[in-house]
């Protein structure tokens, strides 16, 4: 969640580092702060609040000139968000400055040594700590390097963590555990950040660091060794996005312009899938085709928006393929004693690839030696490397807290899995896994159409600012699109919104049903008779109770028309594939009335892009 930025080389330090903590706003927080190297002293500045509080203080009293920096934003875990909990935090000789990301679970152990040890702890939080442990390193004699190392081997927890020590002007040093962490590498300089979003204007040649590993980073070069010391293989990696990328590119909000993007975002996630046999062909897979034809039972997890594009891919997984599918909240997993055996395929899904409740439920499938696929749009990021496999979204970068174009290429994902396991396990016929791929291969064109005709959409929400509520109703794929629907309003506009399959509505919510709330309602393609004639039956329930009905309907169909009272129409595609054009315009309502009632779309209040932390 944290943004970390560390910076040393040429260039003034000060610069960089508030420049990348700018691109890394976009993860969530409420304090922020940096600290620069100068005249052998250390200058701290923080402050609460937005980014632009931090800019004005160093504008009032700026720093010397620096080589060497290190910035953070923080977003609270242990104390109030205030100028005393923000980061950069020292020791107390004033020395060492140290910024987080993560948790320190055994800092409370810690925290009471050190102040027994006479250290005088100012903050509530358990970065403070690690200052003063480092304080303790140095002070006997250690380099910084070797003082992060000797202090990472008694934490506990997820942490990244960068420090930087006044006496060592050209030295900043990293550390990882279970927590985001990536080296930039230019000429004469280098960088740190927890994403290449914040360097990625001076320099695209990235390092993946590996689990428990330590990163010197001086002006000449970065070397790389593990908490013993040992030296430590590296990754290296170029990014394959530039700057403008990470821009809003015109756009009032990076949401509107994520939005705008997904017919591309869907194409590049079908790029290369197919070989020159008709056949799909998954590179990143990694698991056998015997290993998938000896799963006798597949189990999503994931959080949030990821989630919903788990609930779809079982639809999918067990249509196409005919394996049993489970899905599962991924922070609930491990703690219900899940059965597992080396049958069993879990398939975790998050777009950072860092979801510390999804890496968490990895690792526990792993341990109970069930093979595990990953889906990602983070390249080198640890959920992927800690999978048996990997399906990459090839997404692009999104920066806005709400995912659209991840949740769009997420399903393209599952939708590929799922018929390269009815591929290899010959549930469908070559020739019906290739028709139904070449039907994948019209949708970045349909999504494109419905961007086309969204503005009705806006108009709708803007007319629903003043509502306290709505609801969504959905059968079959149209269910989790309805939880879509739902969160994007919740994540949003701050409204209450719940989304219900609609089979479910005489069984409790159509008590919730009064004059003029709004009902947004997905109705399955007419493909599916029996479900979409229940479904209209269901509006014509809620409408005869008073409720304002919003129906997305498929073009061409006529029935609904007498039922709703604004009508939004989408093209006509098979059922399964329904979601990817009918969760376009729910992305559009949410942010549009979101933003009619005054709202940051792209960093909603509490939320944060990637979440770190269980």
């Amino acid at each position: 969640m944290c943004g970390i930025v560390g910076y040393v080389g040429s260039q003034p330090a000060l610069d960089v580092v508030v420049d990348g903590l700018a691109r890394l706003e976009y993860r969530g927080y409420d304090s922020a702060g940096a600290a620069v190297l100068a005249d052998g002293k250390l200058t701290v500045t923080k402050r609460a609040g937005k980014l632009v509080n931090l800019r004005d203080a160093l504008a009032e009293n700026p720093p010397p000139r620096s080589r060497a920096g290190i910035g953070h934003t923080r977003w609270a875990t242990h104390g109030p968000p205030n100028d005393r909990n923000a980061h950069p935090h020292v020791d107390c000789t004033g020395a060492v400055a140290v910024v987080h990301n993560g948790i320190i679970e055994n800092f409370a152990a810690l925290r009471v040594e050190l102040e027994e040890r006479g250290h005088e702890l100012s903050s509530d939080t358990d970065t403070e700590a690690v200052a003063h442990l480092l304080e303790e390193e140095v002070a006997g004699g250690a380099g910084l390097t070797e003082a992060m190392r000797r202090v990472c081997r008694r934490l506990e927890g997820a942490f990244t963590l960068v420090a930087v020590h006044a006496g060592e002007p050209d030295l900043v040093v990293g550390a990882r555990r279970n927590s985001p962490l990536v080296v930039g590498v230019g000429e004469g300089e280098n960088f740190l950040a927890s994403d290449v979003a914040a360097f990625i204007a001076h320099t695209r040649d990235a390092i993946e660091l590996g689990q428990d590993q330590v990163v010197e980073l001086r002006p000449e070069g970065v070397t790389v060794t593990d908490f013993a010391g040992a030296a430590a293989p590296v990754k290296e990696y170029h990014v394959d996005w530039d700057v403008s990328a990470a821009e809003k590119g015109g756009h009032d909000y990076f949401m509107l312009k994520e939005i705008a993007e997904q017919p591309r975002a869907v194409a590049d996630t079908l790029l290369g899938r197919v070989g020159a046999d008709g056949r799909l062909t998954l590179d990143e897979m990694r698991l056998s085709d015997q290993q998938l034809r000896d799963v006798e039972k597949i189990i999503i997890v994931a959080c949030g928006t990821a989630y919903h594009a788990g609930l779809i891919a079982k639809y999918a997984i067990e249509h196409w393929a005919q394996i049993p599918c489970e899905v599962e909240l991924a922070s609930e997993f491990r703690y219900r004693d899940p059965i597992l055996t080396r049958s069993t395929l879990v398939i975790a899904i998050s777009q950072s690839g860092e979801t510390m409740d999804t890496l968490m439920a990895v690792r526990h499938a792993r341990e109970q030696r069930a093979n595990v696929l990953g889906i990602c749009n983070v390249n080198g990021s640890t959920i992927p490397r800690e999978c048996d496999g990997v399906l990459y979204t090839h997404a692009g970068p999104e920066i806005a807290v709400a995912s659209t174009k991840a949740f769009l290429t997420q399903l393209v994902a599952v939708y590929l899995i799922a018929l390269y396991l009815a591929q290899v396990r010959g549930t469908k016929w070559g020739d019906e896994v290739f028709a139904m791929i070449q039907l994948l291969a019209t949708m970045p064109e349909k999504v494109e159409a419905v961007l086309g005709t969204v503005e009705p959409v806006r108009e709708l929400a803007r007319s629903l600012a003043g509502e306290r509520c709505v609801l969504f109703l959905g059968r079959h794929v149209g269910f989790p699109v309805a939880l879509e629907g739902a969160l994007k309003l919740k994540e949003l506009a701050y409204m209450h919104a719940e989304g219900f399959a609609a089979g479910e509505l005489k069984h409790g919510p159509i008590a919730l049903i009064e004059q003029d709330l709004p009902v947004v309602v997905i109705v399955p393609p007419r493909a599916r008779p029996v479900l979409h004639d229940k479904i209209v039956s269901n509006i014509q329930e809620i409408r005869a109770r008073g409720a304002r009905t919003i129906v997305i309907a498929e073009e061409g169909d006529e029935t609904v028309v007498p039922y709703a009272d604004t009508l939004i129409r989408v093209p006509a595609v098979p059922t399964l594939l329904q979601p990817l054009v009918a969760t376009v315009p729910l992305q559009v309502f949410a942010c549009e009335l979101a933003t009619a009632r005054g709202h940051d779309v792209d960093q909603p209040r509490n939320l944060a892009k990637s979440v770190t932390v269980e």
